[in-house]
């Protein structure tokens, strides 16, 4: 059983995800965990696919893959908001939303395994890395900022995966795929597809209207 956070951004095992926290469901969240053990400092974040992040009834609908959130870091205001420092974990699959008498949602969650699928994995890994360096060079030319916070490639193939998922400039629906992706050599001939269509698009960038080329946004509720 988990808590759950749902955002309107997909978060990625492994990425660094920060939040400004000032509704006052979850504003309890924090509170309720901060008086947990250590270890026992998660919730799960899940992307939104129908509603808004803000409200009582802003969600109406979530996606079933989403990933947990490990506390690190709690910086609170005299008024009750805090802003928080989390470290995407493990991916889980929502079962179904649990009443546990708390203002935000919980819900039963079946834990996903990390399977690198077929062995030809590090080879994907390789093509990932040559075309993201073409990415990266056309994300550059046409002016977008995270060019410059591109850094080197993991060899370890899985983790290479999510890193490249988090870093592309992707929309919800793309980014949510990547993340349900069952074994990392089916996340890699994804992320081959999409950088191959991307690059293509950065490419005509500068012939096109003007595009909002900024990464998701960190979450606030």
């Amino acid at each position: 059983m988990i808590a759950l956070f749902p955002l309107g951004s997909v978060l990625v095992p492994g990425l660094v995800l920060p939040l400004h926290v000032f509704e006052p469901r979850y504003r309890r969240l924090v509170s309720d965990l901060l008086e947990r053990p250590d270890d026992q400092q998660a919730f799960g974040v899940v992307a939104i696919r129908e509603g808004r992040e803000v409200g009582v009834d802003g969600v109406t609908a979530l996606h079933e893959v989403g990933t947990l959130a490990v506390l690190r870091e709690v910086s609170a205001y005299p008024d009750g908001r805090s802003d928080v420092v989390t470290d995407g974990g493990a991916r889980f699959r929502l079962l179904r939303l649990v009443d546990e008498g708390t203002p935000y949602h919980c819900a039963e969650v079946e834990w996903l395994a990390e399977d690198d699928g077929e062995p030809d994995a590090p080879l994907l890994a390789a093509e990932v890395v040559r075309r993201f360096d073409a990415y990266r060079e056309a994300v550059a030319r046409a002016g977008a900022v995270e060019a410059a916070q591109m850094l080197e490639m993991p060899p370890d193939p899985r983790v290479l995966s999510y890193l490249v998922a988090a870093a592309m400039v992707l929309d919800l629906r793309d980014r949510q795929f990547l993340l349900e992706a069952v074994t990392t050599s089916e996340r890699l001939r994804a992320e081959l597809r999409l950088l191959a269509r991307e690059t293509v698009l950065m490419r005509e960038l500068p012939s096109l209207p003007a595009v909002d080329l900024g990464r998701i946004a960190s979450g606030v509720n």
